[in-house]
């Protein structure tokens, strides 16, 4: 855990319908796309989340009849399977899983699927 912790920022660019959630403003590192929407960035050194970008904000947030919009990982695929880990343990750990939930979907006699929504209980701006 990191002893000097900062404040969480965020900036919302209501154009561009993005999110901006900064853990550590300033500070830079490495990029994962998560989803097509949901890009998290990270220091792959200390394995600190630095930040997420939730683009089209707004559909990530919408609920559907049946709950809250989820997308599959796709980007853990593409992943070597020691980084796939510190990405999975980064998601699944405060602060960035108060942001989005990381769930898996099992279809029938397939592999699992990680997927994700966008945690709407989180402090986010409420979507335009």
């Amino acid at each position: 855990m990191d002893a000097h912790p900062q404040t969480i920022k965020h900036t919302h660019d209501q154009e561009g319908d993005i999110l901006y959630v900064s853990f550590r403003p300033g500070e830079t590192g490495m990029g994962i796309n998560l989803t097509e929407h949901i890009l998290l960035r990270f220091n792959p050194q200390t394995k600190q989340p630095i930040g997420l970008t939730l683009m089209d904000f707004s559909v990530l947030v919408s609920p559907t009849e049946l709950g809250p919009r989820n997308f599959p990982l796709t980007g853990l695929d593409r992943l070597p399977s020691d980084l796939r880990q510190t990405v999975i343990d980064i998601i699944t750990t405060s602060p960035v899983n108060h942001y989005i939930k990381v769930s898996t979907f099992y279809p029938s006699s397939a592999q699992p699927v990680p997927i994700t929504s966008v945690n709407r209980a989180s402090p986010l701006p409420t979507a335009v």
